[in-house]
């Protein structure tokens, strides 16, 4: 019995260790994820690159985010194709497609040559890309016009700061304008393409300020760089009665917000974007889970996975404070 025992404690060792080898096996040393972007260094992108080196760990994989530091989808392209032809090719890829039309081609080409991808945060969707996960853009416009027409009382002039031919923001345009058609008396007087320059966000409202004719009524940012600087003009300025709602929890929105210059803005979940695109990726990697009907009744890919977003105003804006943030 006493031999018994120890025969059955050496085959419980050697099955744990077995369990440990597969574990172990299933990632190769070579094996990395790659999360391509623009404006590589802004908070929101950063935050996803939490997400993604949690999910890398986690996994025991290498992980990385590569693209230009400003604005530039010419550029994004140029490196999602350099990590496509790399000696080691990655085992999977995240886009955020600031063009779609723009990436389309590098992503198809990504996935010509084997490689999953998935877009996160703005989609592709005529490209060959698996899945994208990300916010559903077309509600969160809809959030906020609906607090847009509360705070005009269904009457005023709005200008619109964007990026126009980049889906995800065409998508909270035409939330907006779903909640605005309802509301006649408020008017998008001018929509101002800031082309991923916060400083054009800046003069555009000085000079709507120094005009001299009335100011617009209400200022709408539909990305996340903009609304700190249309708060920041008109604090100087001592306007204090128009209407801003941002988008993103960068900390000058956190701020403007918690000083009352920034009505609400509706936070996204990055890290929660590029955690969960990560382990999808693994998934499609090791076990060839990418559907070959994406478009068919029995698609293994959904077409969308929303993760979600949340109205930040007075309420609750304590908690997404720089301070409070750190502390997490």
């Amino acid at each position: 019995m006493h031999i018994g025992g120890n025969r059955s404690n050496l085959l419980v060792a050697l099955a744990a260790c077995l369990m440990l080898a597969c574990g172990r096996g299933r990632h190769e040393t070579t094996e990395s994820y790659i999360l391509v972007t623009t404006n590589t260094r802004i908070a929101y992108w950063q935050e996803a690159a939490k997400g993604l080196e949690t999910a890398a760990r986690q996994l025991g994989v290498k992980w990385e985010m590569i693209g230009p530091e400003n604005y530039d989808p010419a550029a994004e392209k140029e490196e999602l194709q350099k990590a496509v032809h790399r000696q080691i090719p990655p085992s999977g890829i995240m886009v955020s497609a600031a063009d779609p039309a723009i990436m389309r081609e590098a992503i198809d080409a990504a996935a010509a040559a084997g490689i999953p991808v998935i877009t996160i945060d703005a989609d592709s969707p005529g490209s060959k890309r698996l899945t994208f996960v990300g916010t559903n853009n077309y509600e969160a416009g809809q959030t906020g016009g609906e607090i847009l027409a509360k705070e005009l009382k269904g009457k005023g002039n709005v200008v619109v700061y964007t990026m126009p031919g980049q889906a995800n923001l065409e998508e909270r345009l035409e939330g907006y304008k779903r909640v605005l058609a309802r509301n006649p008396g408020i008017r998008i007087v001018q929509v101002v393409d800031v082309a991923g320059d916060p400083g054009k966000a800046f003069d555009a409202t000085k000079a709507f300020v120094e005009k001299g004719k009335p100011i617009p009524d209400a200022f709408v940012c539909l990305e996340a760089l903009s609304c700190a600087e249309v708060a920041d003009v008109l604090d100087r300025s001592k306007i204090r009665d128009k209407t801003v709602i941002a988008m993103d929890t960068s900390e000058g929105t956190v701020n403007w917000l918690d000083k009352g210059m920034i009505r609400a803005t509706i936070a996204q979940k990055p890290y929660t974007m590029a955690y969960f695109a990560t382990r999808l990726l693994d998934d499609y990697h090791h076990n060839k889970a990418a559907s070959t009907d994406p478009g068919g009744s029995r698609a293994t890919t959904p077409v969308f996975i929303d993760t979600g977003a949340t109205l930040v105003d007075k309420t609750n804006v304590a908690s997404f404070l720089p301070a409070r943030m750190a502390s997490r």
